[in-house]
Parts: C-alpha cells; structure tokens; sequence
C-alpha cells in the first residue's frame, strides 16, 4: 500500500496560536475516509479503508467538548473515496466510492444526526469513486468527475433533497 497505513489517531489544530494537540483516538484505525463538520460542533467520520485495507462500514463521532468518540450505526455498503456532503437539513450525504470486493458503487446514504442513524438514497446515475460533491445554493448537490472501474468520466448528477416534485426524487443524470 505505498507504505500507507491507517491509523486511530486525531489531532485538533488551534489556529490562534498555529499548534496542534492531541485529541482521543477513533476506535477504528482508517484512512481515505470522509470527516463533516455537524452544525453541532461534532464531527462524523464515515467509511474508508480499516486495518486490513477494505473498505469499512463503520462510522464514529467526535464531540471535540468532551475529547470523546462514540460509534454510529453502520453504512449500509462499505465505501471508501467516496464523498460525505453536509446537507442544509444538517444530514450527511454519502455517496458513491469503492466497496467491497472492489467495486465501484453507485450507492448513497443519508445519516441523521437527529436519530443518529443511516437512511438509505436513491443512487447515483453513475458507479463513481474520486468525484466531488458540492453543495449549491439551492440545497442541491451536484456529483461530478471521478473514475469508474473503464477510467476517468465526465459525467455529473444532481441530488435533489428533499425532493420538490414526484419528478425530481434523488440523483439525476446531468448532460
């Protein structure tokens, strides 16, 4: 692995005086995995590779008031390079990446904060792992780029959520 490993441990900058400090450990050792600020102050960490280089389903939170990490259920497809995107309702989207066996998935998932729970999305028009996900303006997330397992793609989707008409209900493929 290019002398990568993961690893458990976390540090807190502080940019007032430009140092860090150590923070608790995660209880799983990862890396390639997503971190998203919650407009609660804590942070979800989802997915990536674990200590035997698969993907992972697990997910944990860090309350940075508390120094303490607590396990969230876990993601309904293992997934690591894939993306996690906060949500103006304050979930969590994550989308797309490489899965077990290897395989790039077109799945996503929602985490609810507020049950501190995974919900199932509709997926992605197109298998993707390295894209972006951006937030727009309007509260839409707009997929795009990446690789499939044929290479690199030029494609986008659009993630509608909520949905705002029985028409617009998830991903959309985007010419």
């Amino acid at each position: 692995m290019n002398g990568l490993s993961p690893l458990a441990s976390a540090e807190l900058y502080n940019p007032a005086s430009n140092t860090w400090t150590a923070a608790a450990s995660l209880a799983t050792a990862r890396y390639r995995d997503t971190a998203t600020l919650l407009p609660s102050g804590k942070v979800l960490v989802a997915g990536g590779q674990d200590s035997s280089f698969k993907p992972a389903v697990s997910a944990e939170l860090y309350a940075p008031g508390t120094n303490t990490w607590s396990a969230v259920g876990a993601l309904a497809t293992a997934r690591d390079e894939h993306t996690a995107t906060l949500l103006p309702s304050g979930q969590v989207l994550v989308a797309g990446g490489i899965s077990s066996g290897n395989n790039v998935t077109a799945s996503a998932e929602l985490y609810d904060p507020a049950t501190n729970t995974w919900g199932p999305a509709s997926a992605l028009a197109t298998a993707r792992y390295y894209h972006t996900a951006t937030l727009l303006p309007s509260g839409k997330v707009l997929v795009a780029g990446g690789h499939d397992n044929s290479g690199a793609l030029s494609s986008a989707s659009l993630f509608v959520y909520p949905a705002d008409d029985i028409f617009h209900n998830g991903f959309e493929a985007l010419p």
